[in-house]
């Protein structure tokens, strides 16, 4: 192939040095151009002729653009979530998509440890609150229940939430689980218990959230989902924004339903410049970074450039989602 031109989409990466450096090596003489999110111009000057797209997971990409790709052989997400991209529309056109399935597993385990924990401890709680005098048992807002004496519902049960899993049951949780994609023999074979959603949520003292969005998970955990845990419960979702009905999340916690949660994903994103989550009472919201390693990196833009390749020379990818 003469000088393929790889077109990224994106807003996030401060350079392409681990992308280019792929590209360059399986094609010298590539051509690499790179756009916003606001790309309309571009499409139009360049865009409309690239042999493949890199496309930051905020990156929208419908069939009216699909449509527009006179060359475009594959789309290569950089990260997991693909929902901006029309797949169909672009399974129609012979152009594959690929998202990068699992490569943060053990990142995201880490940060629902590190919610486990901040919620178990509350060491921020006791510091912002020394100036109340109160020490040793007297400042004590609640009296928690051991990490070993509690119970983990983790909801999605592949290779995140397995992860997940195995963080916690190595601090001696109990970890039960609901995946209806998974047979509770493929569960029990990782000493997970299979439970119903119902069960699960409220026998849960946590609940993990890691379930892929879809059009059979969009809205799955609203009211009904949070009135059925404990009320000393938390929740913690690192898995996608639209899976919650966030207003609904809101009003649990205002309304105590549930103890707290920590999301490290929202409804809308890019947030708008003041979202009503991030006043929640008991809730953390941080910047959908518990994917964030520098390992975790290296390989997300490496496989995400090999994706590009792949489906530039005609072969299917592993994490091809159309």
């Amino acid at each position: 192939m003469n000088r393929p031109l790889f077109w990224f989409i994106d807003e996030e990466w401060k350079d392409y040095e681990i992308e280019g450096n792929v590209l360059q090596q399986q094609y010298p003489d590539c051509e690499l151009k790179f756009s916003s999110y606001d790309y309309e111009r571009d499409l139009e000057e360049f865009g409309y002729r690239a042999d493949a797209i890199i496309a930051q997971v905020y990156a929208q990409i419908p069939a009216s653009v699909i449509q527009r790709l006179e060359n475009c052989k594959g789309i290569a997400v950089l990260g997991g979530g693909y929902d901006r991209i029309d797949t169909a529309a672009a399974r129609a056109k012979g152009i594959g998509v690929t998202n990068v399935q699992g490569y943060c597993a053990e990142d995201l385990a880490d940060y629902v440890l590190a919610a486990i924990f901040h919620f178990y401890k509350s060491l921020t709680f006791y510091h912002d609150n020394l100036k109340s005098g109160e020490w040793g048992a007297q400042a004590a807002a609640r009296v928690p229940r051991r990490i070993s004496h509690s119970t983990l519902f983790v909801i999605g049960c592949g290779r995140i939430g397995s992860t997940v899993a195995k963080r916690c049951q190595s601090l001696g949780m109990r970890v039960i689980a609901y995946d209806p994609s998974r047979s509770g023999e493929a569960l029990r074979k990782l000493d997970i218990e299979p439970v119903t959603m119902e069960e699960g949520l409220r026998q849960a003292d946590y609940v993990s959230l890691n379930v892929k969005l879809d059009e059979n998970t969009t809205g799955l955990i609203g009211e009904r989902e949070f009135s059925l845990m404990k009320p000393t419960a938390y929740f913690i979702n690192t898995a996608r924004g639209a899976i919650v009905k966030e207003e609904e999340l809101i009003k649990a916690l205002e309304n105590h339903v549930i103890a707290g949660a920590a999301v490290d994903v929202i409804a809308h994103e890019p947030p708008r410049e003041q979202e009503p989550i991030f006043n929640a009472p008991n809730c953390i919201v941080t910047p959908h970074v518990s994917y964030i390693s520098q390992e975790s990196f290296e390989e997300l833009r490496n496989r995400a450039a090999w994706n590009a390749i792949r489906m530039l020379r005609g072969e299917r990818p592993e994490d091809l989602v159309n």
